[in-house]
């Protein structure tokens, strides 16, 4: 998708994750009536985060995505029903598009986690070859699907994100309390911390003294 286009809304993405996992897992459902597209949307089970969207939140979102023909509707002997159409408007592989819903689906993934969570859509060879494609997505001219995030602390992998919603915010992990030879900045206010706690035991013991004298 390169960057002239609108940014697609969790439930959008949520939309077309749903309608590419249906349509190679459960082919002969699909495509998919608005009941089932929502009910695969609010699932619990392999998808996060867990939202709970209406039908008529559904309906709204598929009208935007249609509009931008990675949505397409047709009308069935009872009911519309709706398919995706997201690797031919983006111009990607199937690998490709079933690394992105995977993505789309569960959030951000290490590699190892990729591979495990996309078997039932694209069975890849080995790591690298998810990270072939990976880095694929990251470097298109046309504008980058995924992209890296920087390494946790303590984390031994990377993790990777798709960019149809926007550049994700990278926040900073909570502060905890420094190891030996850490941040001597965040030792101090631990240390400080302690002193004040002493502090207010210890008036908190006089003040006991007291009133048990006075019950004398």
């Amino acid at each position: 998708m390169s960057p002239s286009h609108p940014t697609l809304s969790l439930l959008e993405t949520r939309i077309l994750g749903v309608l590419v996992e249906k349509e190679l897992t459960v082919p002969d459902t699909y495509p998919l009536s608005l009941n089932a597209l929502t009910a695969g949307c609010n699932q619990k089970s392999n998808r996060d985060p867990v939202i709970d969207a209406s039908e008529t939140d559904v309906l709204d979102a598929l009208d935007r995505l249609r509009s931008l023909s990675l949505v397409i509707e047709s009308l069935g002997s009872r009911v519309t029903r709706y398919a995706q159409n997201i690797g031919r408007v983006l111009q990607i592989p199937s690998q490709a598009v079933a690394l992105l819903t995977t993505l789309m689906l569960r959030g951000p993934q290490t590699i190892a986690e990729l591979r495990a969570n996309s078997e039932r859509l694209h069975r890849f060879a080995d790591a690298s070859s998810v990270e072939a494609f990976l880095t694929e997505l990251a470097e298109r001219s046309s504008g980058a699907l995924v992209v890296e995030l920087p390494r946790m602390p303590g984390a031994r992998e990377t993790r990777w994100t798709h960019l149809l919603s926007g550049m994700p915010e990278i926040t900073a992990p909570p502060l905890s309390v420094a190891a030996p030879g850490g941040d001597t900045a965040l030792a101090a206010r631990v240390a400080a911390l302690e002193n004040e706690i002493a502090e207010l035991r210890a008036e908190l013991q006089t003040l006991y003294e007291r009133l048990d004298a006075l019950d004398k």
